[in-house]
């Protein structure tokens, strides 16, 4: 009997070769393609962010711009970072202003 070993959708932001930066869940980060669940893209971040990195550790404010949740296939990638889990929930708030 064969099992298979199950895997965990984490929390990430993906940034491409296109400056788009994308919020979502994903189990697999490596290759030329990543698939991110309910991924989030976030049109616009204030200053008080501190850069795309700040949307990792601290997440957007209520002065960022944070797109509708979609199921999307990004390539060009040029990094992933881990979100901590006080940035998911600011990112699950998706706050627009």
């Amino acid at each position: 009997m064969t099992s298979r070993k199950k895997t965990k959708s984490r929390a990430v932001i993906v940034t491409t070769a296109h400056r788009g930066v994308f919020f979502g869940y994903t189990d697999k980060t490596d290759g030329d393609v990543i698939r991110l669940h309910r991924s989030r893209l976030c049109v616009y971040w204030n200053s008080d962010v501190k850069g795309f990195m700040g949307l990792a550790e601290n997440g957007p404010t209520s002065k960022c711009r944070i797109g509708p949740p979609a199921e999307i296939e990004l390539r060009n990638i040029t990094a992933v970072l881990e979100v901590t889990p006080d940035a998911v929930k600011a990112w699950e708030s998706a706050p627009w202003s």
